[in-house]
């Protein structure tokens, strides 16, 4: 214990620069505060010492204006005046970060809030990184499960993708991360409430995380009352945690709520430091820094991030700017539908305009045909539902709107879950083998089922349609075929047999 003490002190020294650059506040004008000095970097943490307000406020240097040190502060700038010090500390933010991360809640400085101990580490993450090198990751040629039917068997997500979940509010966004996090495979979560109201918060841990989703995840939270700057770090937080355990080997899960907050967070800094207004608002800065963010998951050389991150949709407009930017450089995208969360279809994603890009390479032949059927008859139900509600369609004029007649409660059934029900990948690609008819050999209901990926379906034979395939099933398969090929041959004859 001793030891381990003494170490952290000795750590601690040794990032410690003992020559300290000191400067004045020179102007206080909304989110922005102006100082001459301290001799600092962009990024650079400063201490402003405010005697009449918080005593000693955290600020970042947020831009350099000829003498002039422009700085934002991570908390409430109450009781800041002309001519309070400003001292650079000579370091950017950066996270300690360990495996006593794991069940701990945390905030935009990486500091625990949850009054559960210390959590002190030797080893610090910078919170600004680069995104690994594009030669250096791997290929996504795994499947990882989510627990949810929906995205599982229709929106097969590989490990390192990246997708987003795309809705206006109150649609279930956070519902949805709260049923990946405590039924995905991955082996550690890392949740980002940015922006959130502070009473979703425990309502997020006590009721769509759960106990078992908590002790293997970590959260980084900043309400929505906080400052901007605060919101903006407590994305980047988050992401460097997700590198640390993928470093470790791991494939992590990170859960985002939400890019719309963190990129509102950077039109409010980005103006009140003088940036000019591009598209609604949304400053140049905010552009650049998206991709810089995003990028940073994905596969690396160790191990895999695995990220959902979801977007607030201005006025349910999927073309918005954020929407519309984040679309682009994500791997796929998850529509949630209003239409269906006012039916009680939950969860609300709608299937049709949703996609994941990786779907192809991560899953079976087998699996991609039935999803296949899945989506074809949805499609053909969609374009004859208002003939179908008003009673104009006849059975019998078109046999594929018969089938999607035919199919549709049963595909309804199969994308509507329950939050406390989680639904193994056996057992979704079991449903949909039933209902289209699709045998789906059991090597690709397994989670590593990528490495089948590629390889060229078999045909099928007409009469096993419907049928779930068994061990005795395909050996039985296997003898008939031999015993056809030898029938054929002169001089041998074959004795069937039981």
């Amino acid at each position: 214990m001793e030891t381990t003490v003494i170490e952290k002190y000795l750590e601690s020294a040794k990032r410690t620069d003992p020559i300290k650059y000191v400067g004045k506040v020179s102007k206080v004008q909304g989110l922005l505060i102006e100082s001459r000095g301290p001799q600092a970097i962009i990024g650079e943490i400063c201490r402003i010492n405010a005697p009449k307000g918080r005593g000693n406020i955290r600020a970042e240097v947020v831009g350099l204006k000829d003498e002039i040190v422009q700085l934002m502060a991570y908390e409430e700038t109450d009781g800041i005046e002309v001519g309070d010090r400003v001292t650079g500390l000579g370091n950017r933010l950066e996270v300690p970060v360990s495996d006593k991360l794991l069940g701990r809640v945390l905030d935009a400085l990486g500091n625990p809030i949850d009054g559960k101990g210390d959590i002190s580490s030797a080893c610090m993450y910078p919170a600004l990184a680069s995104p690994p090198d594009p030669l250096t990751r791997r290929r996504v040629t795994e499947r990882i499960t989510t627990g949810v039917r929906a995205i599982d068997g229709l929106l097969a997500v590989g490990k390192g993708q990246r997708l987003g979940i795309f809705s206006g509010s109150g649609v279930g966004k956070s519902t949805l991360l709260g049923m990946i996090a405590r039924n995905t495979s991955a082996n550690v979560n890392v949740v980002a409430l940015i922006g959130e109201r502070g009473r979703e918060v425990n309502d997020f841990i006590e009721n769509d995380l759960g106990p078992e989703g908590l002790a293997r995840s970590v959260l980084v939270v900043t309400p929505s009352n906080s400052p901007p700057l605060s919101r903006l770090r407590g994305a980047y937080v988050a992401t460097a945690i997700a590198e640390y355990f993928r470093d470790q080997g791991n494939d992590v899960m990170l859960l985002f709520d939400s890019v719309t907050r963190f990129a509102r967070a950077m039109r409010e800094i980005g103006l009140a430091s003088g940036e000019p207004p591009a598209q609604r608002g949304f400053p140049p800065s905010m552009f650049d820094s998206m991709p810089k963010l995003l990028e940073r998951s994905g596969t690396s050389d160790k191990g895999s991030i695995t990220g959902f991150y979801t977007v607030l949709v201005d006025g349910d407009d999927m073309d918005e700017p954020v929407a519309d930017t984040v679309r682009g450089i994500l791997d796929g995208h998850i529509v949630l539908s209003r239409d269906l969360a006012q039916g009680f279809h939950y969860p609300a994603i709608d299937i049709l305009p949703s996609i994941s890009r990786l779907a192809p390479s991560v899953s079976g032949e087998f699996s991609k045909k039935a999803a296949g059927v899945i989506r074809k008859n949805m499609a053909s139900y969609a374009r004859a539902e208002d003939l179908i509600n008003v009673g104009a369609y006849h059975h019998g004029s078109n046999p594929e709107i018969d089938e999607a007649i035919k199919l549709h409660d049963p595909i309804e059934q199969f994308l509507i879950q329950e939050v406390d029900e989680p639904s193994s990948l056996h057992d979704t690609l079991e449903r949909l083998s039933v209902i289209t008819g699709v045998k789906i050999p059991p090597e690709e209901m397994s989670d590593n089922s990528a490495k089948f990926a590629g390889r060229s379906a078999v045909k099928e034979n007409p009469a096993q349609r419907g049928a779930i395939s068994s061990p005795v099933e395909d050996t039985k398969m296997a003898l008939n075929s031999v015993a056809s090929l030898f029938s054929s041959m002169p001089g041998i004859n074959v004795i069937e047999d039981s």
